[in-house]
């Protein structure tokens, strides 16, 4: 399971619409290591004058890899990061999230961050299980 969704929360959804702040809130308590990555590299980014900023450090275990891969495969837990921190996030591998500024996203930088080549070139023979 990829959220524990607080008794409330759910009934709130099963009733219409949900509050993002809430939702952010169930992500940042059900996903504490990707919550951790993602607020790391969105500081990171925001006191730089950088177009983006990046993890580059594995996590230390198998279940903080399971966190951070949900958070950023599911459509509403990554669009809903990205409007909490303002930024876009970008993901190569298990591990290496990015923070983009919105105003790189048509950079060459990003281009070349999300590209073909780009995910290539970030292999390892330690990350081919990943």
């Amino acid at each position: 399971m990829s959220l524990t969704v607080p008794p409330d929360l759910l009934q709130a959804a099963e009733s219409g619409p949900v509050d993002d702040d809430a939702f952010v809130s169930c992500v940042r308590d059900s996903l504490p290591y990707a919550w951790q990555t993602v607020s790391r590299v969105a500081a990171e980014l925001a006191s730089s004058d950088a177009e983006f900023a990046d993890n580059v450090i594995p996590p230390p275990t198998e279940d903080e890899r399971g966190q951070l891969l949900r958070a950023l495969a599911s459509d509403a837990i990554r669009s809903s990061l990205e409007r909490h921190f303002g930024v876009k996030l970008a993901f190569q591998n298990c591990h290496r999230v990015a923070a983009f500024r919105h105003s790189a996203v048509d950079s060459e930088t990003y281009r070349r961050f999300i590209s073909v080549r780009g995910q290539l070139l970030n292999q390892s023979p330690e990350l081919r299980n990943c």
